[in-house]
């Protein structure tokens, strides 16, 4: 059975100190209380930068400086499917605040496990971590 594909998703892994910004998805939304990446919907003729931009102001209130795009990843859940695109990111002004999500930690590699992570973010985590020098891990439920 074909699902309705949503579209491109950016999402950024940001970084501090060793440490990268994890969002505890709201309840009431798909996926809830998952923790993920934060990042949204790039809209029709939006370029993925500005997308990236405009939904870490909306959901964290931040502006970003962007350092790589990682490998944009297709998943397909039960009741979707998306093209997750991927940002390594650090802070450009702002302090994160969780204006759209349940809760934000700032994780270290090692802490990845104790997570449940929703199944599209998995390589990116996993393409993350090979980039970081560490072991690839899976967090909670692939």
């Amino acid at each position: 059975m074909k699902v309705p594909h949503i579209g491109d998703v950016v999402c950024a892994i940001i970084e501090k100190e060793g440490l990268f910004l994890v969002a505890q998805r709201p309840e009431g939304k798909a996926l809830a209380s998952l923790w993920e990446f934060p990042g949204g919907k790039v809209h029709e003729n939006e370029r993925e930068e500005a997308a990236l931009h405009r939904e870490l102001r909306e959901e964290l209130g931040v502006s970003v400086h962007i350092v790589q795009r990682l490998t944009p990843c297709f998943h397909a859940y039960r009741e979707f499917s998306l093209t997750l695109i991927p940002f390594r990111c650090t802070l450009a002004e702002g302090e994160p605040r969780a204006l759209e999500h349940k809760a934000l930690r700032w994780i270290a590699p090692d802490e990845i496990p104790a997570y449940s992570f929703p199944a599209a973010d998995v390589p990116v985590l996993e393409e993350y971590l090979a980039i970081m020098g560490r072991t690839a891990c899976r967090g909670g439920r692939p």
